[in-house]
């Protein structure tokens, strides 16, 4: 049992996976955003605008997927890039039901700005944390929000 006056005096983050990951994401957020300078969008978003550049045009279901997203929150984040012109929302050709989501010219144009953005950022990121640390706390990141390590986690679950 921790002891509870070390707790307060160390904060949560020290005890508690989840409230670290949060909280470095937050901090995390907050530098990129600051590096993206008077963009206009949110990491969020830039992070949608660079997903949708490396797949193509996704549906709206597989981009949920990769990013981690239920689709309700996926459209609420798409909302104001689809407003904005830099997304457009399109039939699939074999299955009507579904959506892709694909980037326009203003988007891909505004992907590639935010992307010589971001590299500073990262770069910067790189050299304060060391580029060996990064790259390794982004393959255990990547880990940690698979399908795979979720079924791991959930593995034990009462039913």
């Amino acid at each position: 049992m921790v002891n509870d006056e070390k707790m307060r005096e160390d904060g949560i983050w020290l005890y508690c996976s989840n409230s670290a990951v949060r909280r470095a994401s937050r901090q995390l957020g907050q530098l990129y955003e600051d590096a993206m300078g008077d963009t206009g969008l949110k990491g969020t978003q830039f992070s949608l605008l660079s997903q949708i550049a490396r797949s193509g045009e996704p549906t709206l279901k597989s981009l949920a997927e990769a990013m981690v997203m239920d689709l309700s929150a996926l459209g609420h984040t798409l909302k104001p890039l689809i407003r904005d012109g830099l997304v457009e929302l399109m039939p699939d050709d074999k299955d009507r039901r579904a959506k892709r989501v694909g980037l326009t010219e203003t988007g891909i144009e505004k992907q590639k700005d935010l992307t010589t953005r971001w590299q500073i950022a990262q770069d910067r990121f790189d050299k304060a944390f060391g580029k060996e640390k990064s790259e390794e706390m982004r393959r255990t990141l990547a880990f940690i929000s698979s399908p795979e390590f979720a079924e791991a986690f959930n593995s034990d679950k009462k039913d």
